[in-house]
């Protein structure tokens, strides 16, 4: 029990704060897309950030399940705005002609002071049927949902720097520099690395717990030329005319690391010129130098690659450098009685295969929910939020394992052929899951359909409810650690990875990933969709063939929707 003077000093501070219900540290994507959902469902919330907007951002390019998050945020929480993110030409119409397109994500293996092996390239082209997915020029779309969160009722505030953070049983009391206090309910921290949540409750793992190691550069450019302009490739050895290399987000593979190449410039209604690019590799194999800028030191590494430097012949670099040291960390735990770490205040991995955005909009759909409920019911207890703490540091351990298992593979093209077709031989399935959950809400209107996929034995795992992916998924995992001590030579490794996928039931057949090693683009068409939806609703195991039919299920109810509504 507080005695009487914690009593009265508590009354005098409550007569200096704002009560609110939710306080949100940070107005990136997340925070800001997360205040727009609580405010739109009646909540008080203030959005605060130490810095302003429009910004230079990272995290500009969308994978299928992002884009499907979004529109379960979208259509779950009556945010119709953040459908503006679902495609190419949304993003143009309603936030602006500075995005680029995604068709694919194109993979390219460079060795040394040498011209690739054009057949030494992989590229999945993301299924129209699911999304035509955007390079997202983050300066624009993260001024937009502030402006988006404003508009549903958000308190805002930019430059405004939290010194102090307070929890008791009651609440969170939030300090600001200039004196001014809010008192809230619940606390969702969206701030990312630099987190005052962790700082304050001491949070993070030391060293992270991660298998994965990596730092990066990273900065905007003009005047990158398209690698299909430059890769001098015979025609019979190129990605199919329509899904150029420049269609979507370019990764140059280098032992134990990567450059990528993000182009705005893409879509023919684009007016921006600028590109996003950087490099990712593992600081114990390229220790960070003292003796360099990340000038000097990033075209050090072009200089090694003579096809990649060809793309910057002429290019002019338009934003200072973003040189990190290590830039995976990870932190004990994410949930505490009534705060939140949400996604890049919890933890991170790499850029590789574009999950953070994925990720973080996973996150918010299970935390929104669940502050919604806490504050109807006024119960803030950690077990009701167990759920986003399995939910934070599955994602994290999973995409942990699949990265890792990347850059060990990137030496060896054999290998990471294999790794490859093991990461996306279930974006399409995990995908489809979403499409399934969010058409049978928007037919019926039972939350329910959300809340079932949380149902599930590997929570964070992409296909989770699939036993025999997670063998695979291990497999691939325990075998690329074997290759990178030694054990086995990269060519065996390959072997036990490519017959992990053939043995796998979960693998779907007709995008091709059984088929020959030398089978590289993996494009699915419209009729390649409909035999992948005819196969998972009559092969594989039990909850393949329900998806299959749950998917064909809701296209028919769609249809029947759409006649009654005409």
């Amino acid at each position: 029990m507080p005695t009487k003077a914690e009593e009265a000093k508590k009354a005098d501070k409550a007569a200096e704060w704002t009560e609110c219900d939710v306080a949100i540290l940070g107005s990136g994507l997340a925070g800001s897309i997360m205040g727009a959902i609580l405010a739109r469902q009646g909540a008080d919330v203030v959005l605060i950030d130490a810095g302003q907007h429009p910004r230079f951002a990272v995290g500009e390019s969308q994978n299928p399940q992002l884009v499907e998050w979004l529109h379960i945020l979208a259509v779950r929480y009556d945010v119709p705005e953040i459908k503006h993110m679902l495609d190419v030409k949304a993003v143009t119409e309603h936030i602006g002609p500075t995005h680029g397109r995604k068709q694919s994500f194109g993979f390219v293996t460079h060795r040394p002071n040498s011209e690739p092996n054009p057949a030494e390239a992989t590229m999945f082209v993301i299924p129209k049927m699911l999304t035509e997915a955007v390079h997202l020029f983050r300066q624009d779309t993260d001024s937009y949902y502030l402006n988006v969160a404003a508009k549903y009722g958000c308190t805002l505030r930019q430059n405004w720097f939290a010194t102090d953070l307070d929890v008791d049983d009651d609440g969170v009391t939030v300090t600001g520099k200039n004196g001014e206090v809010f008192r809230a309910k619940y606390l969702i921290d969206a701030s990312g690395f630099r987190s005052p949540l962790a700082q304050k409750f001491d949070l993070r793992e030391n060293p992270p717990r991660h298998k994965h190691h990596a730092r990066s550069l990273f900065t905007h450019y003009v005047g990158i030329k398209p690698y299909d302009d430059v890769c001098n490739y015979p025609d019979a050895l190129r990605p199919p005319a329509e899904s150029p290399f420049h269609g979507g987000t370019l990764h140059h593979l280098i032992e134990r690391g990567w450059f990528w190449i993000i182009p705005f410039d893409n879509y023919k209604d684009s007016k921006n010129p600028a590109c996003s690019v950087g490099l990712t590799f593992d600081e114990r194999l390229y220790p960070k130098p003292k003796d360099m800028t990340p000038d000097q030191e990033f075209n050090h590494y072009l200089d090694m690659y003579p096809a990649v430097k060809r793309q910057f012949d002429g290019a002019k670099r338009i934003r200072e450098w973003v040189s990190t040291d290590r830039i995976q960390y990870s932190s004990k735990r994410t949930i505490g009685a009534r705060w939140c770490l949400m996604s890049h205040a919890a933890g991170f991995i790499d850029p590789l295969y574009s999950r953070g955005l994925s990720n973080t909009f996973e996150v918010v759909d299970a935390l929104a929910y669940r502050v919604l409920d806490a504050l109807r019911e006024n119960d803030f207890t950690e077990e009701r939020f167990e759920y986003v703490e399995r939910l934070e540091q599955g994602l994290l351990e999973y995409n942990d394992k699949i990265v890792n298992s990347s850059y060990i593979a990137f030496s060896h093209f054999r290998l990471w052929n294999a790794v490859f077709r093991v990461w996306a031989c279930f974006t399409t399935p995990a995908t489809m899951r979403q499409i399934m959950a969010r058409q049978n809400f928007q037919f019926d209107g039972d939350d329910r359909h959300f809340k079932e996929m949380e149902k599930a034995p590997y929570t964070g795992l992409w296909w989770p409810d699939s036993h025999a992916f997670k063998v695979l998924f291990d497999i691939t995992a325990e075998t690329c650690e074997r290759y990178e001590a030694g054990e086995i030579d990269g060519d065996k490794a390959a072997d036990i990875v490519f017959e992990a996928i053939r043995d796998c039931e979960s693998v779907n057949t007709p995008f091709g990933w059984k088929g020959p090693e030398d089978l590289r683009f993996f494009r699915a068409t419209t009729p390649t969709m409909m035999k992948f939806m005819w196969w998972a609703s009559t092969s594989g195991p039990k909850e393949m063939r329900d998806l299959g039919r749950s998917m064909l299920a809701g296209v028919v109810k769609q249809g029947m929707k759409g006649r009654k509504v005409s």
